[in-house]
Order: C-alpha cells, then sequence, then structure tokens
C-alpha cells in the first residue's frame, strides 16, 4: 500500500517515532512542534577558486564540483550501497548521500546528486535483489545540484520529485550560491523535468515499504528550503547538508542559509531521536547522534567566538588576522572549507547582512 500525505500526525511524537523516542528537553518546545505539526491537515559556473581545489577534492560539496556534469568523467566513480537498518540502503558515488527505502512497493530516494551516474544508481539498486520495482518517489533535501542533479532523469523514467516550496522556486529560477564571501557558484534554471512536481511547506510523508517516511522542513539552516527525512521504523534520519563530515560545513548565506538554523535543526534531532538511531549525512560515512553532537558542539563554539568579536566591533580581516579559529583548524579545515572561508561564513551568517532573515519555525 502506498499513500503521500501532508496530514498525519503521530500519537506520541511529530516525527513518527513512538516509545523509543525522547521528549524534547522542555515542555514548552514539544507544545510548540506539536502545535506546528498540528498545523499540517542544471549545472553551476564555477570560480576561480573552485578549479583551484578539484584536483585535490573527491566527492564533496556543492561548491566542490566542476562547472557542468560534462567536465567530471563520472566514468571513473562506481555506486557503492550499504545496507543501514531495514529495508534502507545508503547509496555514495559523486555528489551528496543518498538514502534508498528498498521494497515490494517500489523505491523512494533521498537525494539523487548527478544525472550521468542515474545508470549505475540503477544498476546498484537493481543488484539488491529486493524489487524490480521502479524509483517511486524521490525526495530533495535540499536545492543543491549535487544533491538534485539526479531529477531529471528519474523524473522521465517516471518517477515523483518532493521538496520544499523553496527547494522548487530555487531550481526554476536559478541563482547564486553562496557564504557570502569567497565561495559563490552561479547555477543556472533547471528545464522540465527537474523541479519537484509535490511540494510542501512544513512537512509531508510518504508512505511505502511498510515505513513511514517523514521530510520536515527546518529553515535557514544550510539553506532556506532544507528538509531532514525521518525513517522512524527503520531508525534512521538523512540529515541533508545540515551535517556533513568534510570539515567545517559550507553554509549557503546567499540562499538564506545560517549556522543557527543548522545548529537548531541539529539540535532537534538530537533532543528527539533514539540514541542508536542511524544518521545518514549530507556527505561522509554513515554517523550516529554522539558523532553529530561533536559538530554541533564545534558550530557553537565558533559561531560564540565569531559573535564575541562581532559585538567588541572587529572586521573580519581582523578575526582572520587574530586566526579565531586556530583551535579547531586541525580537525575540521581543508581544502574546500578553510578556517578563513568558514570565518566568513560565520560573519555573514551572525551579521545577517543583506541576506534573508533567519525565520524561526518548527
Amino acid at each position: 500500500m502506498l499513500t503521500v500525505s501532508q496530514a498525519s500526525i503521530r500519537s506520541r511524537t511529530g516525527l513518527g517515532y513512538e516509545r523509543r523516542v525522547r521528549r524534547p528537553r522542555h515542555p514548552a518546545r514539544r507544545a510548540a512542534q506539536q502545535t506546528a505539526l498540528a498545523r499540517i491537515v542544471a549545472p553551476p559556473t564555477e570560480t576561480p577558486r573552485v578549479r583551484r581545489i578539484l584536483a585535490t577534492l573527491g566527492p564533496l560539496p556543492l561548491a566542490a564540483v566542476p562547472a557542468s556534469a560534462q567536465e567530471q568523467d563520472f566514468s571513473k566513480f562506481e555506486v557503492k550501497v550499504t545496507a543501514v537498518a531495514g529495508n534502507i540502503h545508503l547509496l555514495q558515488g559523486a555528489g551528496g548521500n543518498i538514502a534508498a527505502s528498498v521494497g515490494e512497493d517500489g523505491i523512494v530516494l533521498v537525494d539523487d546528486e548527478f544525472a550521468p551516474l542515474a545508470p549505475k544508481r540503477a544498476a546498484a539498486l537493481k543488484s539488491l535483489g529486493v524489487t524490480d520495482k521502479p524509483v517511486r518517489f524521490v525526495i530533495n533535501t535540499h536545492y543543491h545540484f549535487d544533491h538534485t542533479g539526479g531529477n531529471a532523469p528519474f523524473a522521465g523514467e517516471g518517477s515523483t520529485v518532493i521538496a520544499h516550496d523553496d527547494v522548487r522556486a530555487r531550481l526554476i529560477s536559478g541563482g547564486t550560491a553562496g557564504n557570502g564571501g569567497s565561495v559563490r557558484i552561479t547555477a543556472k534554471p533547471a528545464e522540465k523535468p527537474a523541479p519537484p512536481v509535490i511540494t510542501f511547506d512544513h512537512d509531508v510523508s510518504v508512505r511505502l515499504n511498510g515505513e513511514d517516511i517523514r521530510a520536515l522542513h527546518f529553515p535557514a539552516g544550510h539553506t532556506d528550503g532544507g528538509a531532514i527525512v525521518f525513517f522512524p521504523k527503520a531508525n534512521v534520519v538523512h540529515m541533508g547538508d545540515d551535517y556533513v563530515r568534510y570539515g567545517f560545513p559550507f553554509i549557503d548565506v546567499d540562499a538564506g542559509g545560517s549556522v543557527q538554523g543548522m545548529i537548531k535543526a541539529c539540535d532537534a534531532v538530537i533532543a528527539q531521536l533514539p540514541a542508536d538511531v542511524k544518521v545518514v549525512p549530507g556527505h561522509g560515512q554513515l554517523s550516529n547522534l554522539d558523532e553529530m553532537r561533536v559538530y554541533v558542539r564545534m558550530l557553537k563554539e565558533t559561531s560564540a567566538v565569531v559573535a564575541k568579536a562581532l559585538k567588541a566591533g572587529k572586521t573580519l580581516e581582523q578575526m582572520k588576522q587574530a586566526r579565531l579559529l586556530a583551535p579547531w583548524a586541525k580537525k575540521y579545515a581543508g581544502d574546500f572549507m578553510s578556517t578563513d572561508t568558514f570565518a566568513e561564513t560565520l560573519y555573514d551568517s551572525l551579521s545577517q547582512s543583506g541576506h534573508t532573515p533567519f525565520v524561526r519555525r518548527n
């Protein structure tokens, strides 16, 4: 049986988890979330910076990939499949991580990375020997092309693409993704059939393969239209790029993202899910809540340092010269997001100058 719904509310938690789920620490937060849930009845143009780092980077996020799919030799990439839990599998190729629900009703994908790898993804899914049925639904966690590049080939084969309202709007309009500083990538408007045909404002549920798959919008995190996707029965969550494992995260401040929203999204997941939940990050290997806690602590600590400097009237250049983020550099800095690049991100995110205001929801 298969249904898609925006009107499903769980008896114990808004995310579909029941006895295993820890309730939010504060009754007010729990009440706010229940109230919110009750309301529910391509290619980019690379910059010189991107070109410089291409030679040293493997599968990474938006700003670390070539100007177009044609410029990358996808024949060198294979699609690795890892069993996660229940009927959920992790697919890893050249872009963002893909979570796949594979069963008798067909397949649901969370994200679909690059178009040229679609045949390899299909072959990898078929090799599981679980179902001959097609990909019925694709849920995009956000609009970046390393997570949505496969929309067109899957939609062309009959898959239904689902995403937040803002994801559809950004795919249709195109625009610039950036951290408010040196990282800027311009994407052309996506042509049909890539844009989502089903969109949601707060959340959406897909009931397939005995699983209530729920995508829940967390605004102003990695982007303005980001969603986190939950598989309650399998005890798995796909974080999109609100949680990544390549180091300091890319936050698309130019598209309404913010470090505040990213922290809020991760805190909400950590507070409400079981300790043994399997965490699929937007990039990197399978993870867990303890590793997410370390990541969130880094976000909070680095934000606090930059916020203190902002309050003291320091300029961005002064912050860079003072090497404010040096204590975290050894673990998190890389060729893609250096300490200076992440300092730019935090500075622009926290000052919120000229960008989409941080909207509190959920």
